[in-house]
């Protein structure tokens, strides 16, 4: 072999030497580790809804780390939280978690990840402290690569591991309104009228500076008119009372219909807080409705007469200031259609009195003419009832019967005329 061939193989040999021998990364021990706590604030107060949110981080450290000439890459660290799931529980406590177990995939290490959970904190919850468990569960790399021969098959090993990490809440002292009662005045369909409501704080603060508030609760039929009461010191078991005005939608229901109360009030640590909110069931009337019960009034053809029409309130509330009308159309014909009641009390009946004139023409029968009651509710606004009729009877004049009855009389002596002629006929020939 040549010189200049000999020596450019050798300094190619003399570099591979020197190289150095590729290899992979390796970890060896180790494992993941987990801990949790709740961002943010962990006070809350009764009948509140909330988020519960909740940081899980991983500080898992590897025993030891080392390179190898091995060819096989580590696909998982010992230290990586695998198919991480966590599950928050308020069982036994006022705190009801409405949210599932979430999977929350891998967590290496460092690092951390968070969850939330939907929680509602009972109405009736008393001021402490109280724990609730988090669940996590999740598989981790249990064997090292390292601890393989270099080869083409990988035999990793994952463990699963549940454990349990208490997290703390604290209840803290709020005023917390109950209603002991609910009062009503002229609350019907399409009216207007009064809620008077009792309410006792029977919450842990004492409030001052207070209001309390009604709240319209969805779409339902009671609409706030006046909604705050300004009512001051609202000291811990104290009650009070609270006037509202309020208004009924006209296609409502007779029964009971919610309205949510709040109180706004500066706690004892000088801030302004509005309590959780309580609802309450407030009952309704059907709108008022009247009806006649009087018998028909009677008319005769062709004369004027006053009539009398009894009206009857059949609602559950006072129809105030009442008026009736009553309307005609032929045979009948009337320049006084307006009757004045005054109130009239659920159950109450009055009479109105119409002067009213029928036709000559006339025909005999029952009509039935419109008639409606006009009102004020409690709040004095104009209401009017549903139309309903009052029955008319129409009688045969005296004079108009006295004609009716010549043909039949004519009739009986002609027939009578025919019978003696006929008998006198008869008489004769027998002669």
């Amino acid at each position: 072999m040549k010189s200049h061939t000999i020596i450019p193989l050798l300094l190619l040999a003399g570099l591979l030497c020197i190289m150095p021998a590729l290899g992979q990364e390796k970890y060896q021990g180790g494992s993941p580790q987990i801990t949790a706590y709740i961002a943010g604030t962990n006070q809350f107060s009764p009948g509140q809804d909330t988020m519960i949110t909740v940081v899980i981080r991983n500080s898992g450290a590897s025993a030891v780390m080392f390179t190898d000439q091995g060819t096989l890459p580590q696909a998982d660290l010992p230290t990586t939280a695998k198919l991480l799931t966590v599950g928050l529980s308020g069982e036994g406590t006022p705190v009801n978690i409405t949210t599932d177990a979430q999977n929350l995939g891998d967590l290496g290490s460092p690092g951390m990840t968070s969850a939330g959970f939907s929680a509602k904190i009972t109405n009736d919850a008393t001021l402490g402290q109280y724990t609730l468990p988090l669940s996590v569960q999740y598989i981790y790399l249990s064997n090292s690569l390292a601890d393989q021969p270099t080869s083409d098959m990988v035999q990793p090993v994952y463990s699963p591991v549940t454990m349990t990490i208490p997290l703390t809440v604290l209840i803290q002292p709020v005023v917390q309104t109950d209603v002991l009662n609910a009062q009503t005045s002229g609350l019907a369909a399409g009216s207007e009228g009064y809620i008077n409501l009792t309410i006792k704080n029977v919450g842990y603060d004492d409030g001052t500076r207070a209001s309390v508030k009604i709240l319209q609760h969805g779409d339902s039929a009671i609409i706030p008119t006046d909604d705050s009461v300004y009512i001051g010191d609202y000291p811990r078991d104290g009650v009070v009372s609270c006037l509202y005005k309020v208004s009924v939608s006209a296609d409502a229901q007779q029964q009971t219909y919610p309205i949510d109360v709040e109180v706004t009030y500066t706690n004892s640590e000088g801030f302004t807080v509005t309590s959780a909110i309580n609802t309450v069931g407030v009952p309704v009337a059907n709108k008022l409705s009247f009806v006649v019960t009087s018998p028909p009034a009677v008319l005769t053809q062709g004369t004027s007469s006053v009539i009398s029409v009894e009206y009857q309130n059949t609602g559950t509330i006072t129809a105030n200031k009442a008026e009736a009308r009553l309307s005609t159309y032929a045979p009948f014909s009337s320049s006084d259609t307006l009757a004045y009641l005054g109130d009239i009390p659920p159950g109450g009946k009055v009479t109105a009195h119409y002067a009213i004139s029928a036709a000559s023409g006339a025909a005999p029968g029952t009509y039935p003419l419109n008639t409606e009651v006009r009102y004020r509710d409690e709040l004095d606004n104009s209401q009017i009832s549903d139309t309903f009729t009052a029955p008319v009877m129409v009688a045969e004049s005296s004079a108009t019967s006295g004609l009716s009855k010549i043909p039949v009389v004519l009739t009986i002596l002609v027939l009578i005329v025919i019978g003696a002629g006929y008998y006198t006929l008869v008489m004769r020939k027998k002669k």
